[in-house]
């Protein structure tokens, strides 16, 4: 099957799923408005995410927990109408889906309804199995989400490595296969050992993306805007920089600023 056959081809749930069998990496990143997502789409990526990140990267908030449902359907629709070939998948925002599996369905329901997304992600093993179930039993398709799980952040307390002790380790790998048994299409697993992660992708039959969880995963998320380089204070281990735009559009600017002021800007070719 040649490259642009595989491009132009609608990437669904089934076809991860595809991948993964045939040993193929997953691709994945983040996007939150039109015009990145068309850059993003076209440039072949598999997946995007209307990650609860937007809080950070977009609102400049500490944490993911203040972005708001609304907000987040505000976001993906602006995304799913750039896509012509990714799977978009949604965050389902703090305080939308847990401890009450009615509400998750609904919250599910209305993203589905007002954004045209193709599927949402939540956090969560265990404790949230009843609204993972209640969403699926209405064709929503569910991501799942392990390991460090930024919507608890105030639980944790910190966002260190998760899993490292035995207990934790056994624990997350049992919720990767409820997760798997129930229903899930992929789970994202985020800064656990790499050594745990790969454990779990072959345990599980859905594909594993991990963000900071080695390369023995199915797929590799990051933010895009930390692997663009447009946030800059933020240098995990995991993350690689691909360009350095926070100094390009710096500079850029600065060189439009002397232009307009010196009237150099702009020229005789540049008005009507």
């Amino acid at each position: 099957m040649s490259t642009a056959k595989i491009e132009d081809k609608k990437i669904t749930t089934h076809t991860l799923q595809e991948m993964k069998k045939r040993g193929e990496k997953i691709s994945m990143l983040t996007a939150y408005d039109f015009s990145m997502a068309k850059i993003l789409d076209a440039a072949g990526i598999d997946v995007l995410l209307v990650g609860d990140s937007a809080s950070n990267v977009m609102a400049g908030h500490e944490t993911t927990l203040p972005i708001t449902l609304d907000q987040m359907i505000y976001h993906a629709s602006s995304v799913v109408r750039a896509v012509k070939r990714s799977l978009v998948v949604v965050d389902l925002p703090f305080g939308s889906y847990q401890g009450n599996s009615k509400e998750a369905l609904n919250s599910a329901i209305k993203i589905m309804k007002e954004s045209g997304a193709h599927a949402v992600k939540l956090e969560g093993g265990r404790e949230v199995k009843e609204s993972i179930e209640r969403i699926l039993s209405a064709g929503v398709p569910v991501m799942g989400h392990l390991g460090l799980t930024p919507q608890s952040i105030y639980k944790f307390g910190t966002y260190v490595v998760r899993a490292k002790e035995k207990e934790e380790a056994k624990r997350l790998m049992e919720d990767a296969k409820l997760l798997d048994s129930i229903g899930c299409f992929a789970i994202v697993l985020e800064k656990i050992p790499a050594k745990l992660a790969g454990e779990v992708a072959k345990e599980v039959d859905i594909p594993i993306i991990g963000i900071g969880a080695g390369g023995a995963v199915d797929g590799q998320v990051l933010v895009t805007h930390d692997m663009l380089g447009i946030t800059h204070e933020f240098s995990p281990r995991f993350l690689r920089r691909y360009m350095s735009l926070y100094d390009d559009v710096k500079k850029a600017v600065g060189n439009y600023i002397s232009d307009v002021k010196k009237k150099d800007f702009p020229n005789s070719k540049e008005q009507y």
